[in-house]
């Protein structure tokens, strides 16, 4: 399982209605990154079968300047950290990957596709110090890593890190940020709303129009209106 055999089989699947890909879901600026005109569906289809290719492999797919490519490489890691069979070696070892080359993990769904089992999962039992110097970071991907990888965590019930993750990203300069916070703190609420509320009631005022709709997007009609009208009065 190369990552030419991987190349080699996606490359079947080619169709030129998909060329458009970077510029309808792609958000990074690097200038280099173009579309493989590939289906995601069928990205996701082939990383599955590949699904058990070297981290070598992975690092190769990586270094590719073509979207689906690197999208692959991203869901082969995370179809291995799903695993069962993962060891808690192989599974540091998709961590370190992850970090290390943050920097192809260039756009909102790579972060997405993978944070939350590659990152988040492992971090489960272990200091979780490592989001917060992410939160901190001059790339809105690696950001946005931080507050998203926060999902494994609520899943458990442990919504902490997630509202104090989402108070230091509360006023980021990046939408795709402002909407991953936004996101996150919703699904905290529905486990713990008090800590929603609070957070609602100190932040009302400034976070961004598009983290306060992401936020309150489940909230019953009454709190929503509640909220709508607090923000009114800044």
């Amino acid at each position: 399982m190369t990552a030419e055999e991987f190349i080699e089989t996606l490359a079947l699947f080619k169709n030129e209605k998909e060329l458009n890909k970077v510029d309808k879901f792609f958000k990074g600026n690097d200038g280099v990154t173009k579309s493989f005109g590939v289906k995601f569906g069928d990205v996701f289809t082939t990383a599955k079968e590949f699904s058990e290719m070297s981290l070598d492999g992975i690092s190769k797919l990586l270094d590719s300047d073509f979207y689906e490519i690197r999208m692959g490489a991203v869901s082969i890691m995370d179809f291995q950290a799903r695993s069962k069979k993962t060891s808690e070696e192989q599974r540091k070892a998709l961590f370190d990957l992850y970090l290390n080359r943050h920097d192809r993990l260039n756009n909102w769904d790579f972060v997405d596709r993978a944070a939350r089992n590659i990152i988040g999962e492992y971090l489960m039992d272990k200091p979780r110090d490592i989001l917060y110097q992410l939160a901190y970071s001059d790339s809105p991907w690696e950001r946005r890593t931080a507050i998203v990888s926060t999902h494994a965590f609520i899943r458990k019930n442990d919504v902490q890190d997630t509202f104090a993750i989402a108070e230091i990203l509360v006023h980021d300069p990046n939408e795709l940020v402002n909407k991953a916070v936004g996101s996150w703190i919703r699904e905290a609420g529905k486990k713990d709303r008090k800590k929603l509320q609070h957070f609602l009631n100190t932040y009302v005022k400034t976070m961004p129009a598009v983290t306060f709709s992401y936020a309150t997007e489940k909230l019953d009609p009454e709190s929503k209106l509640h909220y709508k009208n607090l923000r009114k009065e800044k």
